[in-house]
């Protein structure tokens, strides 16, 4: 089994993702077909930071999307997902719903929060696993998994993309919680499944509030690690149905940049995404019934 320490890298790597509004031809192109492949409606930052080097993940996705509508893949996404959230329950959220409901909030402004919720549970899956892969192959890692792909399943409609409030947008308490949130996770850029929360300041506010103070609990990190490691078994496992070795991708990368640049923005994302995953647990918990 492949040995794969969290890594954060220091300093921070800048990184370089052209948001989906701003792109066009070859790279909406490579886009859409991420999201289609994954079953995502939105196009996830460390996506977009990676398709910054357009051969490096042109190869990267070449190697992957055979397996995304497969149901070994769909498995593996899901396997990810029970660990995150059985983390995240096991820290005993405190329950939010009263609050919010004590605030004005309707039962129908309550479930489209946790239809927000949804779309994030299940779709940071597939992007943490692709993180996972390309560090395990820039590393050196061989891609070993074999056996059959199962059956091609029926895609899954992806869910309408939630809107985003983009910090750009932001002003005064949100622009301060923003601030916070980069400050508190030690990110220099706010994540999307945040920015789609905060569509509902005041509930993010509270979701946030009750988080944060667990961030620094010695018991937390042990949690990441558990999805983190969950990641690297999974990914180690799926077929290698475009055979794939650590070389190619090596190659890949360095015709656009030096392999070190690249590696350190592929360790930053495959660093933070169980932590992500987590954390969007751990919100989906505080609203449970």
């Amino acid at each position: 089994m492949a040995e794969l320490p969290r890594l954060k890298p220091d300093p921070i790597p800048v990184i370089h993702p052209v948001p989906e509004f701003a792109v066009s031809g070859a790279r909406a192109a490579v886009y859409e077909r991420t999201k289609k492949g994954l079953g995502v409606p939105w196009m996830g930052v460390v996506a977009m930071a990676f398709a910054h080097y357009p051969r490096f993940y042109d190869t990267l996705w070449s190697a992957m999307e055979p397996i995304t509508g497969t149901k070994v893949f769909r498995q593996a996404c899901q396997s990810m997902r029970d660990v995150a959230e059985r983390e995240a329950e096991a820290m005993e959220p405190a329950p939010l719903v009263s609050r919010l409901i004590s605030q004005g909030y309707g039962v129908q402004e309550i479930d489209d929060i946790r239809a927000c919720n949804e779309a994030f549970s299940a779709g940071n899956m597939p992007y943490v696993l692709m993180a996972t892969l390309a560090r395990l192959l820039l590393e050196g890692n061989a891609w070993q998994g074999a056996g059959d792909l199962g059956r091609a399943t029926s895609p899954t409609p992806a869910m309408p993309k939630p809107p985003l409030m983009e910090p750009h947008h932001a002003s005064g308490d949100l622009a301060a919680l923003y601030g916070e949130l980069r400050e508190v996770l030690g990110l220099p850029f706010v994540n999307t499944d945040y920015r789609a929360f905060a569509r509902w300041p005041s509930y993010f506010t509270l979701a946030w509030s009750d988080l944060k103070h667990r961030l620094s609990e010695a018991g937390y990190a042990t949690r990441v690690e558990c999805v983190h490691q969950a990641a690297i078994d999974l990914a180690v496992s799926l077929p290698n149905a475009s055979g794939i070795t650590p070389d190619a991708l090596r190659d890949a990368a360095t015709s656009d940049a030096s392999l070190e640049e690249i590696l350190s923005v592929v360790r930053l994302f495959q660093w933070l995404l169980p932590g992500l995953a987590v954390n969007v647990a751990f919100f989906r918990s505080q609203l449970q019934r």
